[in-house]
């Protein structure tokens, strides 16, 4: 009778055990999908005849491509395939038409962002089923003598991961998801651990001001962050070959972005909850969607539109997206601002949080 009195007068553990079950159906239920569809995509199309643009037609009737409109160059196509902007480039050549009538079997060459093989694996199979029946209504007439299989071939080319090797993807997002979860676990745990220990009056006493008190509870675990990141980095190299084409310096200071945004996270759960059990059933309530809608487990693509907006609010996606891009690609500070400066724009709204939870604590 005592342990359900107390469950009961402990409303946030009670709002834990109804609110999660529905998140992990809901998250498991709707978000996780691993066939993306409308997949963004980009056609250069030298040849503009009736024969691309059923081409084009084609693509968009699979569900699986989302061919954005515009005229693009090539150098453009590139530079957006680099950056995640998009996920195919798809380019018809000049004599497409000409070679197709002639029966000579022309290729179109489809460039795909292979960093993660799960999400255009699908893509693609569909395209090489394309292949075989897109011109069906195209050959009448004379044109109704051609052979029906196979008039044209899908050159693909799977960049910056051409094997398919799944840890090229994974080991780079599991460095996130490592130095998320033991950033917040730890700094969760304290400011609530001084006020179990009634050690927090003589911090509420001190002349120290709540920056000062904040900075001085993250600093150990900055350095600590960096040595997890330094281990995860060598035992990637070394270990699961992961290549590095980008800058270690660009690693670095992306990995210390992601530090003291998780950081001010746990910072801000410290400073609300009132014991250590709720610090850490706020830390699982904050982890669980982190690791599950951020591109790390399952294609960001391939969720629905409410899951990525709340996925486009976790530093632990822009983080995915680019050290998989420093590291698969060789991005610069050019192509990762966004998501650098998303992890910097999270860090201080919640820093202000923590700072005004503090406040109250003070009060």
């Amino acid at each position: 009778m005592k342990e359900f009195l107390q469950i009961r007068r402990d409303r946030v553990t009670l709002g834990m055990v109804a609110v999660l079950p529905m998140v992990q159906m809901m998250l498991f239920g709707f978000a996780i999908n691993n066939d993306p569809k409308h997949l963004k995509t980009i056609v250069l199309a030298h040849d503009q005849s009736e024969f691309s643009r059923s081409l084009v037609a084609g693509m968009r009737n699979t569900g699986y491509f989302d061919v954005r409109g515009g005229m693009f160059a090539e150098g453009e196509a590139a530079d957006m395939l680099k950056r995640g902007d998009v996920q195919f480039v798809v380019s018809v050549p000049t004599d497409f038409s000409k070679k197709l009538v002639r029966n000579e079997k022309p290729e179109i060459l489809v460039e795909a962002d292979a960093t993660d093989p799960a999400a255009t694996g699908n893509a693609i199979a569909a395209l090489n089923t394309l292949v075989q029946t897109v011109f069906d209504k195209d050959f009448n007439g004379v044109l109704s003598k051609l052979p029906a299989q196979a008039p044209f071939s899908a050159r693909v080319h799977k960049l910056y991961n051409p094997s398919g090797i799944a840890q090229y993807n994974t080991i780079p997002g599991l460095m996130g998801v490592i130095l998320s979860m033991t950033m917040v676990m730890m700094t969760s745990l304290a400011i609530t651990r001084e006020r179990e220990r009634g050690t927090i009056e003589n911090i509420l006493s001190s002349p120290a001001t709540p920056i000062e008190v904040i900075s001085g509870k993250i600093v150990p675990y900055v350095l600590i962050g960096i040595l997890q990141c330094t281990a995860i980095l060598l035992a990637a190299h070394y270990l699961f070959r992961i290549p590095f084409e980008g800058n270690l310096l660009t690693v670095y200071c992306l990995t210390i972005l992601l530090i003291m945004a998780n950081l001010m996270v746990g910072i801000t759960i410290s400073s609300v909850a009132r014991n250590q059990l709720q610090a850490m059933q706020m830390t699982f309530f904050y982890f669980l969607p982190s690791v599950l809608l951020s591109g790390f487990m399952f294609p960001f693509m391939g969720m629905p539109r409410w899951a990525q907006v709340i996925g486009n609010g976790l530093p632990l996606t822009y983080f995915n997206r680019a050290i998989r891009g420093v590291l698969l690609k060789g991005n610069g500070w050019y192509e990762m601002w966004p998501g650098a400066s998303a992890l910097v724009v999270f860090g201080v709204i919640v820093m202000g949080i923590g700072l005004f939870s503090y406040k109250n604590t003070l009060d």
